[in-house]
């Protein structure tokens, strides 16, 4: 480019720059004179702007992915189902079987001992079937009575959370 190129293209930069602040200057002294003349109408639009812009805000959108977790079923008594951990990922994870619903919250998972004996610790996808159901902390159906269908503790009952029935 030559030194009138850049001379050309510096006047038509300046002048570009000077146009907008002329618009810019026209705008805020019209919106000056109409807070001046009409204060109802100037706070009345500045006050639909701010609406229009938390309802722009607050409506977001259905882009963002939703969080599913485990899948509650209504059970019934009588009908056959497998143990199923909603808590863990582990396929070799254990389910626990209590005598009396409501110990689950007491048992101290420290001691080794007690997996051993008593069809306490059920492998995940045991058969089993309902047999009862207790409400516990303000919620209908948080225990389930359960007997085992298959295995080595065939037969054998115990209570279970609701939520690793499935």
């Amino acid at each position: 480019m030559s030194n009138e190129d850049n001379a050309k293209q510096e006047d038509s930069e300046k002048q570009t720059v000077d146009s907008a602040k002329y618009s810019i200057s026209n705008l805020i002294s019209s919106l000056l004179s109409l807070k001046e003349k009409n204060p109802k109408v100037f706070f009345g639009g500045i006050g639909g702007i701010v609406i229009l812009l938390i309802i722009m805000m607050m409506s977001g959108g259905s882009s963002k992915p939703t969080l599913t977790g485990p899948v509650l079923k209504d059970l019934a008594v009588g009908q056959r189902y497998v143990l199923k951990s909603a808590n863990a990922y582990d396929p070799a994870a254990t389910v626990r079987l209590v005598s009396t619903p409501g110990t689950i919250a007491a048992y101290d998972d420290t001691e080794e001992t007690d997996r051993t004996g008593a069809c306490q610790h059920m492998p995940q996808g045991t058969p089993i079937t309902v047999l009862d159901f207790a409400d516990a902390y303000g919620k209908q159906k948080a225990y389930a009575k359960v007997k085992i269908e298959e295995g080595e503790c065939k037969g054998n009952e115990g209570w279970a959370l609701a939520i690793d029935v499935q």
